[in-house]
């Protein structure tokens, strides 16, 4: 007899002849990071599986355990036909960046990823924050680096936008608070796809680490990690090197300033290739000659920052993969006018 219980896009299979039967009831009690969502499944499942042990302490000596499998297809983002929409710091044309709100509205508007920059607090907690300096998108002054996560807790995050744009200004904006990674994991779990980059590494050492194993935690590091449903970008190559020893099978792109665009040779995208699976170019940079270079290596585009149409489209037709814009509606929107 096998019994199945489906848990985000896996499914739990248990064999009659198996072990560590302990796991499920003490994985149960994790149910806002292990089972989410599928907590009735998961309660069933418990009834069910006090029934079976029953039955196997009164006729056998068998064993449970629990082998995940693969229970529906992943969809796969990484496609070179694909064209990818990237929420820059999430809806941040329209709602404050890198809050909650700007993820949902950029969640609810279709986007393909959130956009998440991360920094690290005194206190070692990765949070969404964009400057080194709270200073632009808060009420506070200083260095994230300097504070603790409960100091950065008491920021206003959100009364800025209002302020500096009023024509997209909401009441529920203000006050709101800056997210830690693991709030926006918790919000959204298997449900949104995640383009993280970690912002001053030097500054911050023990990210890359920390960022792996709330990744794991939270379950995103399971399946076919090659079809993206997590991507990681750095302009720094040391940084996703590190990234590249911890999980070499998390999809990389390595950020470009492109201030010399002409200079980037094979050989330099050749190097890219052997950790990261694409490249994140300033478009505005970009020449036909770059384009063809990393399209002969193999490497994916993702051009930053695009937040018109029109060169979002001249973009896709030169051979980029996506965009990464604040507006992720971009396409959608203005095609309805």
């Amino acid at each position: 007899m096998e019994l199945f219980c489906t848990k985000g896009r896996h499914t739990a299979k248990l064999p009659a002849n198996t072990r560590y039967f302990y796991f499920v009831f003490t994985n149960i009690k994790k149910t806002n990071s292990y089972f989410g969502h599928h907590i009735r499944r998961v309660i069933l499942l418990k009834k069910v599986l006090a029934a079976i042990l029953a039955l196997a302490v009164v006729g056998s000596s068998a064993f449970f355990t629990i082998q995940f499998i693969e229970a529906e297809s992943q969809e796969d983002m990484l496609k070179e036909d694909k064209f990818l929409i990237i929420a820059h710091r999430g809806a941040s044309g329209y709602a404050p960046e890198h809050t909650i709100e700007s993820y949902k509205l950029a969640h609810e508007m279709g986007a393909d990823y959130i956009e998440i920059d991360l920094q690290m607090t005194k206190d070692g907690q990765l949070v969404a924050m964009h400057d080194e300096k709270v200073n632009r998108t808060t009420n506070g002054k200083g260095y994230v680096k300097d504070y603790t996560l409960k100091e950065l807790k008491k920021l206003d995050a959100g009364s800025w936008f209002n302020k500096k744009y009023p024509e997209h200004s909401n009441p529920k904006y203000a006050d709101l608070t800056i997210p830690t990674l693991k709030e926006i994991l918790e919000t959204f779990g298997s449900k949104a796809n995640y383009y993280i980059e970690t912002k001053h590494p030097k500054d911050h050492p023990g990210m890359e680490k920390e960022l792996i194993k709330l990744l794991g935690e939270y379950g995103l590091l399971n399946g076919d990690l090659s079809k993206g449903e997590v991507v990681i970008q750095s302009f720094s190559s040391d940084s996703l090197t590190n990234i590249h020893k911890l999980n070499k099978d998390i999809p990389l792109i390595q950020l470009q300033h492109l201030k010399k665009s002409k200079k980037v040779t094979k050989e330099d995208l050749a190097e890219i290739k052997t950790y990261a699976v694409g490249v994140g170019p300033k478009f505005s940079r970009m020449t036909k000659s770059y384009v063809k270079k990393v399209k002969e290596a193999g490497l994916f585009l993702h051009p930053y920052t695009v937040n018109e149409k029109e060169p979002a489209q001249s973009l896709q037709k030169m051979g980029a993969n996506g965009v990464i814009t604040n507006f992720a509606d971009i396409l959608e929107e203005k095609e309805e006018q």
